[in-house]
């Protein structure tokens, strides 16, 4: 049973998932979701890997919290491929207060479970997790 200083459990699925996407790239995201009933962290949806960022987006409710990682590819300024793995933290105002603070108490618990997060990424509006920004904080 999980509480509130430890975090919820995360599932089996989403650690083979995450490694999925950070070693072989198949795929472009990942959303989770926390499961109340069950007391841990679920998957929600895989994007494939030629989803664009608006796809992922798109995939995350308007007023509910989520987490979720995204690989972003981009070019440096020395013509470089590179790739950055974001973990994404979206806590919008309009969700519920439990839902904020279960989210909140198990997001350090989940990155710990996530080894490889390269940048995080705390969203409470989409403006704060547009594609401008997730370039900035690649660079």
């Amino acid at each position: 049973m999980a509480n509130s200083a430890s975090g919820m459990h995360v599932s089996d699925e989403c650690k083979v998932k995450f490694l999925e996407l950070k070693a072989k790239r198949t795929y472009r995201y990942v959303v989770f979701k926390i499961d109340e009933k069950a007391q841990e962290v679920q998957i929600e949806k895989l994007g494939n890997p030629e989803e664009t960022y608006d796809d992922f987006t798109n995939s995350i409710p308007e007023n509910e919290c989520r987490y979720a990682i995204y690989d972003f590819d981009f070019t440096t300024e020395d013509n470089c491929q590179k790739s950055k793995i974001f973990f994404i933290a979206w806590s919008p105002d309009t969700s519920r207060v439990r839902s904020k603070m279960l989210y909140a108490s198990s997001k350090d618990r989940f990155k710990r479970e996530m080894d490889g997060i390269q940048v995080e990424l705390q969203a409470t509006e989409p403006s704060e997790m547009s594609l401008d920004i997730i370039k900035q904080r690649a660079l």
